[in-house]
């Protein structure tokens, strides 16, 4: 069982607002929005909850992609796992064939796994540890015709909040000139979800004379809380 695991120093489940640090403290009313399994205990590092999609938004997105997947492509990367929210919503659409889900840093990672099972599909999904660019290019090249990407990269962290227009040519640590060329290598079939801010020309950049792509705001109680662009033959309606 999930709850027999032994957590390591930097994973958390916390059980009190007492036990939080204080700078992530206002997640803390967000914790069952962000996991609806949370008190079944759902694992973070205090990174981790920076960075996790809401589960009403992965659960959306997770619809959307099922919807506007082309015919063929039955395996979906997702390139930026963090700790599962995505990757255990894909599962849980019972779209794909597999689920192959990369996160380079190895604590947050055993969050992704063990909450995989809080939601009984652990056996679902493929985890990668490491560099999501190198993993494409090594280990999963040879799906590359049967996949999508999903990527949900590092924002930088909660600073991106204060601007009025998001500069996604700085994003740290990879911007989206790095993130489009490398995915882009490996499938012209991939979402990324962005700030909420972003700015809507730079994406448009990459979007072929001849094609187009869908710009979705993915909101809660009336509130955009993040964008996804889909490129390729994802047709989100």
């Amino acid at each position: 069982m999930a709850d027999s695991e032994e957590a390591p120093p930097e994973v958390h489940h916390y059980e009190s607002l007492q036990e939080v640090p204080w700078d992530i403290q206002n997640y803390w009313s967000q914790r069952h929005r962000i996991f609806s399994k949370y008190d079944d205990g759902i694992w973070l590092t205090d990174d981790a909850w920076f960075g996790v999609t809401a589960e009403p938004v992965a659960n959306k997105i997770a619809t959307h992609m099922a919807e506007a997947v082309p015919a063929g492509r039955s395996i979906l990367i997702d390139t930026f796992a963090g700790a599962g929210g995505n990757s255990i919503a894909f599962a849980l659409s019972g779209k794909w064939k597999r689920v192959y889900a990369i996160e380079k840093d190895s604590a947050v990672l055993q969050c992704a796994k063990h909450n995989a099972k809080i939601y009984g599909v652990d056996k679902k999904i493929t985890w990668f540890e490491g560099d999501c660019f190198e993993i494409l290019k090594n280990q999963l090249k040879d799906l590359a015709p049967y996949s999508v990407i999903f990527a949900s990269p590092p924002w930088g962290g909660p600073g991106y909040r204060s601007d009025e227009v998001f500069n996604l040519h700085t994003m740290e640590p990879y911007s989206l000139e790095k993130i489009f060329k490398e995915f882009s290598a490996f499938t012209p079939h991939m979402a990324l979800f962005l700030p909420r801010t972003s700015n809507v020309k730079q994406l448009a950049r990459f979007v072929p004379d001849d094609r187009k792509a869908t710009v979705m705001h993915y909101c809660i109680e009336g509130h955009s809380k993040a964008l996804c662009i889909y490129y390729g033959d994802l047709n989100v309606q």
